[in-house]
């Protein structure tokens, strides 16, 4: 297998066992080594008392993204911390896209930037997250 290959069949096994991204209602639009891109449709339960997309929404959107990303080389990979900034309010009806980039990767340790943009192009929310590798494989 070649390495986008590795990456497609990676989120596969992964996005099988994802209840939860599914029940946020996130869609995996693309992924690459290194790399995820993600959506999500904001709807009413999404958000909060001030009529905006809940931050823990837009952080799991980020951080599902951040998954694939880190996941996409057939290692297994969590979260070691993440980092988040909220930069503009999310509406419903706003549709989000989570794009994850691998910034650096060692043998045990990563660090991925992802960018959360509305239908606009709008900067909503930026992640830094940071992944640690764990025993065994995706597949």
């Amino acid at each position: 297998m070649d390495s986008q290959e590795i990456a497609e069949k990676s989120s596969e096994i992964m996005w099988e066992s994802d209840a939860a991204s599914k029940w946020f209602g996130m869609k995996i639009e693309s992924v690459a080594p290194g790399y995820a891109q993600l959506t999500l449709p904001v709807e009413k339960q999404h958000c909060n008392g001030h009529g905006n997309c809940h931050g823990a929404v837009s952080f799991a959107l980020a951080d599902s993204a951040f998954a694939f990303a880190c996941n996409s080389y057939n290692e297994r990979c969590v979260a070691q911390h993440n980092m988040i900034t909220y930069l503009r309010p999310i509406l419903s009806g706003d549709v989000l896209n989570a794009e994850a980039r691998e910034v650096s990767r060692s043998r045990n340790s990563g660090i991925y930037d992802v960018c959360v943009t509305n239908q606009e192009g709008k900067v909503c929310v930026e992640m830094r997250g940071f992944s640690r590798r764990v025993e065994g494989s995706l597949f």
